[in-house]
């Protein structure tokens, strides 16, 4: 993922496509990173105001939690490869010591086999993505939501995108030789108009099914004291078969992270699809409770925030890394393609940029 300087990659400009990418989480990034290392134009557009996708940190008083995917795995050698371009971000976490609870937080095992080691990025989670994303630079366009995907009115073999902004502002971009999404599934299917723009791709990503996941972030300061070190169960990590929680996390535990006392869960999909459209308060209470009755915490936090994922886990993937329409020059990327897996995510980026080069 090295980039190569700008005089570089631009030495075969009259060769150049310009590609535009929707979403960049890790598989919009690390695909427009390879085009852009391979001497194209690359647009990325992201409707939040920061990278990082379901890779996303959120900053408290308190601390960072990471709010999406808790940490990742290397299995693949380009992966690795990609990783070495981040060696001080990147650091290896005790949760390959994860403690599987029974329904009532007793411990069902004492550790999951510690078979791969398991990493996260510092301070948070998307630093990973916000590293990639730095040699982007202008071609990097934040709080622009992709609305509509449309022949380009002065050149009909193109693509123009329209944007939503803030304050309402809109914004139309033109001149894109292709595009390629890098969106959860629900948004793919939008743009792509249910087929209107490629029925192919449309038929390919229906059967694709992904379960939400409501969030649950708290902070007990009261916990760092001379005294008392954390509070709760020994474990930094647990995957739980609480109906209402799947698994809890220690964030304080994290390598660069603060050390006030901070705790992640993530609760169930059949929990998380049945409460979906509960409000956020609502939810914290319930989560909260199975918190205390799994841990035995019955201390009130000084900090509580949920956060709904309308899609987090696949549970019906593509079967392929990516998805590409050589006729209508549109390609689809993430982790639902083949999982669920932050490195699942980084391959069908890189591999969808492969494929169109």
């Amino acid at each position: 993922m090295n980039i190569r300087p700008v005089a570089d990659r631009h030495r075969t400009a009259a060769a150049a496509r310009h590609y535009a990418v929707v979403g960049a989480g890790i598989a919009g990034v690390a695909c427009a990173r390879t085009l852009l290392q391979a001497g194209h134009r690359v647009t990325v557009f992201e409707r939040e105001a920061t990278v990082g996708g379901r890779m996303a940190s959120v900053t408290t008083p308190f601390g960072r939690f990471d709010s999406g995917a808790q940490y990742f795995t290397v299995r693949d050698p380009r992966f690795a490869l990609a990783l070495e371009t981040a060696p001080q971000v990147c650091k290896p976490w005790s949760a390959n010591l994860v403690r599987v609870l029974d329904a009532h937080g007793r411990v069902a095992e004492a550790a999951l086999p510690a078979r791969e080691p398991h990493f996260v990025a510092q301070p948070g989670m998307d630093s990973l993505v916000a590293r990639w994303a730095a040699p982007l630079g202008e071609a990097l366009v934040t709080g622009a939501q992709v609305t509509q995907i449309e022949r380009d009115a002065l050149d009909g073999r193109r693509w123009q995108l329209r944007t939503a902004g803030a304050d309402d502002s809109q914004h139309v971009y033109s001149g894109f030789d292709a595009v390629l999404l890098a969106v959860p599934p629900a948004r793919t299917r939008a743009l792509l108009g249910d087929g209107r723009l490629s029925a192919e791709l449309s038929r390919r990503i229906e059967p694709v099914r992904i379960a939400p996941c409501w969030t649950l972030m708290i902070a007990f300061p009261q916990a760092n004291q001379a005294t008392l070190s954390h509070l709760g169960p020994q474990w930094n990590a647990a995957r739980s078969t609480h109906h209402r929680v799947a698994w809890l996390a220690r964030e304080s535990s994290k390598p660069g992270r603060d050390r006030i006392e901070r705790w992640t869960l993530q609760a169930s999909a059949a929990w998380s699809q049945e409460h979906l459209r509960d409000d956020a308060a609502r939810v914290e209470a319930k989560l909260l409770r199975a918190f205390s009755e799994i841990t035995g915490v019955r201390a009130e936090p000084s900090h509580a925030q949920a956060r709904c994922w309308p899609e987090a886990q696949t549970q019906v993937p593509v079967g392929k890394p990516h998805l590409w329409d050589a006729k209508a020059r549109i390609g689809v990327a993430g982790d639902w393609c083949m999982g669920h897996r932050v490195e699942d995510a980084f391959l069908s980026g890189l591999t969808l940029a492969l494929k169109v080069l």
